[in-house]
C-alpha cells in the first residue's frame, strides 16, 4: 500500500530531517534521484541537449543542481531563470562551474531543440496558474520536441488536490520527492504529472502516518485469494442482487455476471429482470420477488437500473433495513440523494458509488478537490463513498481516502458502472472492511479495462468476460503501482 503524504506532511518531515543533516544534503539528494531519472528516461549524457525552466527556491535548486551533474557527464543544458535575482545561488554556482549556459525568459533557451526539458518553475507549495512568462515556456516546452520533466509536481499543479486553475507545465514524467503527493495520482493533475518516480530522500521515518494511499496489486490479490479445500459454494461469501427490470435487464445481466466472475461462490438475484439473468447466469439462483424471497445473502448491490418509483424506492428500503454492507448504486443514488435517511446512520457498511452528477444530487459540486469532497460526503452521511472517475477515490466517515491508479478512460462505456458493483459487491460479500474493499474493487475494475481495451474499443460484457484473467494476472502481482516507479 503507498501512502499519499500532502505538502504540509513533506515539508514538516523535512524540516526534522534538515536539522539532523548537514546543510544542503538533503537538496542533493534530491538533485542526484533526479539526475538518475533523467539519465535513465535520455539513455546517454554526452551530446543530448537539456533545458532547465528555473525558478525562485528550493524546486529552481534541485532542477540547477540536477542540470549541473548532466552537465558535467556532457549534456548541453541551458537554464532558463524567470527570477535571475531569486534563482537559488549554490545551484546556479554549481551548474556554471559544470559549463551550463544561463539565460532570461526572453533569451535563447534551446526549447525548439531540447531532448529534456525540466520543470523547476514552482514546487509543491505553488498555488494557482502559472504566471504569463511561465505560462509560455510550459507552452513552448508541451509543443516541442523534448521529453517533458518535473520536478516534485508539475508547476502549475496543486500538490494535495491536483487542481489546475490556470496554465501548467505538462509533464510526461514527475520526479518527486520522499513521498507521492496526492495531486500527482488525482484530478486534472494526474493527466499534467504523466509517470510518477518516487526518489527516497529518508523522509519515510519522518512522515506523518498517511491517511490517504493507493493500493498495488498484491494488496487487491489479498481480497481474491482462491477457494481452499474446505471451502464451499457458501463460505465464499454470498452476494444478493437487486438490479434491473424487465424493460431494461441489462444492468441486471452485466452486475450479477460481474459478481459471479470476480469470486465465484453464490450469487443471488431477485427483480423483475429475472429472465433475462436466468437465461444469461444459469450459475445463479433467480427470484423474481422482493430481496426477503431471495435466500440467505451476506452483501447487497441495489440500484442498476432499477428505476425510482415507489415500487423500486419499497426494494431499496428493504435492503437498507438490514444489517448486511449494502452497495448503492445508479437508480439507488437517485433516490437516497432524496432522502439520505435512507442510508444517514446504518450501522451495516454501506457504499455509495456516484460519478460527478449523481453525487451532486447530494447537495454540493465536486470542484477541484476530489478527495476532500468524497470525504465530506462520507462523514455527512455516515458511508463510504467511492467516487467515480479517471482516478477513483474512495473516502470512509473517518477520512480515511483512497485513490485508484488503474483507471483508464477506456471505462466510459455504457454498463461499466453496473460491472464496477458487481465486482463490489462480490467483495464485501466476505467480510473485509468497507473501504479497503471498495478501493480493491475500483482497482481490479481498472485491471479489467485495461486488459479489455489491449484488443480495441471495448463493451462493458468485455469487462465480465476478462474478469478471470484479470483475477489472475492481479494474484501472480503485475505491475507494483500502476504510473509509479522507485528511483
Amino acid at each position: 500500500m503507498i501512502g499519499l503524504s500532502t505538502a504540509a506532511e513533506v515539508r514538516a518531515a523535512e524540516d526534522v530531517l534538515l536539522a539532523a543533516t548537514r546543510e544542503g544534503a538533503l537538496m542533493q539528494r534530491a538533485a542526484t534521484g533526479l539526475a538518475v531519472v533523467c539519465l535513465r528516461l535520455l539513455g546517454r549524457a554526452h551530446g543530448t541537449r537539456v533545458t532547465l525552466l528555473v525558478g525562485a527556491g528550493n524546486n529552481g535548486g534541485d532542477a540547477l543542481f540536477a542540470g549541473a551533474q548532466l552537465a558535467a557527464r556532457g549534456a548541453r543544458v541551458t537554464a532558463v531563470l524567470l527570477d535571475a535575482d531569486r534563482a537559488h545561488p549554490a545551484g546556479l554556482a554549481a551548474l556554471r562551474r559544470a559549463g551550463g549556459r544561463v539565460t532570461g525568459p526572453e533569451g535563447p533557451d534551446g526549447l525548439d531543440r531540447a531532448d529534456l526539458v525540466l520543470d523547476g518553475i514552482v514546487g509543491i507549495g505553488g498555488r494557482g496558474g502559472l504566471r504569463t512568462e511561465a505560462a509560455r515556456l510550459a507552452q513552448r516546452a508541451a509543443t516541442g520536441p523534448g521529453l517533458t520533466v518535473a520536478v516534485d509536481v508539475p508547476s502549475g499543479v496543486d500538490a494535495d488536490t491536483g487542481a489546475v486553475e490556470g496554465a501548467a507545465f505538462a509533464a510526461v514524467h514527475t520526479v518527486t520527492f520522499g513521498a507521492v503527493k496526492p495531486g500527482l495520482v488525482v484530478g486534472e493533475g494526474r493527466g499534467y504529472a504523466g509517470t510518477v518516480h518516487l526518489v527516497d530522500i529518508g523522509l519515510a521515518p519522518h512522515l506523518a502516518p498517511a491517511r490517504a494511499h493507493q493500493l498495488t496489486d498484491a494488496d487487491v490479490a489479498a481480497h481474491l485469494e482462491p477457494p481452499g479445500p474446505t471451502d464451499d459454494k457458501y463460505s465464499r461469501g454470498v452476494v444478493g442482487v437487486v438490479a434491473g427490470s424487465s424493460v431494461y435487464p441489462g444492468a441486471a445481466v452485466l452486475c450479477t455476471g460481474a459478481a459471479l466472475r470476480t469470486r465465484p461462490g453464490l450469487v443471488r438475484y431477485a427483480g423483475t429482470a429475472a429472465d433475462g439473468v436466468r437465461a444469461a447466469w444459469p450459475e445463479a439462483i433467480v427470484t423474481d420477488g422482493r430481496p426477503r424471497d431471495a435466500g440467505r445473502v451476506q452483501a447487497w448491490v441495489a440500484g442498476p437500473g432499477t428505476g425510482t418509483d415507489d415500487d423500486a424506492r419499497s426494494v431499496l428500503a428493504e435492503v437498507l433495513a438490514t444489517d448486511l454492507p449494502v452497495v448503492v448504486d445508479a437508480d439507488a443514488l437517485t433516490m437516497a440523494a432524496r432522502e439520505p435517511d435512507l442510508v444517514r446512520g446504518r450501522t451495516a457498511p454501506t457504499v455509495l458509488t456516484p460519478h460527478d452528477r449523481e453525487f451532486e444530487r447530494f447537495g454540493a459540486p465536486v470542484g477541484g478537490d476530489r478527495i476532500g469532497s468524497a470525504r465530506r460526503l462520507a462523514a455527512d452521511l455516515g458511508v463510504v463513498v467511492l467516487l467515480k472517475g479517471d482516478a477513483t477515490v474512495v473516502a470512509a466517515p473517518d477520512g480515511t481516502a483512497f485513490v485508484n491508479a488503474t483507471g483508464t478512460s477506456d471505462l466510459a462505456t455504457a454498463g461499466s458502472g453496473d460491472v464496477l458493483s458487481g465486482v463490489l459487491g462480490s467483495l464485501l460479500a466476505a467480510g473485509t472492511p468497507a473501504a479497503e474493499t471498495a478501493a480493491a474493487a475500483a482497482h481490479l475494475h481498472g485491471r479489467a479495462g485495461q486488459v479489455a481495451a489491449a484488443r480495441g474499443p471495448i463493451l462493458a460484457s468485455d469487462l465480465v468476460r476478462v474478469l478471470p484473467d484479470t483475477v489472475g494476472r492481479v494474484r501472480g502481482g503485475g505491475d507494483a503501482l500502476l504510473g509509479h516507479s522507485g528511483a
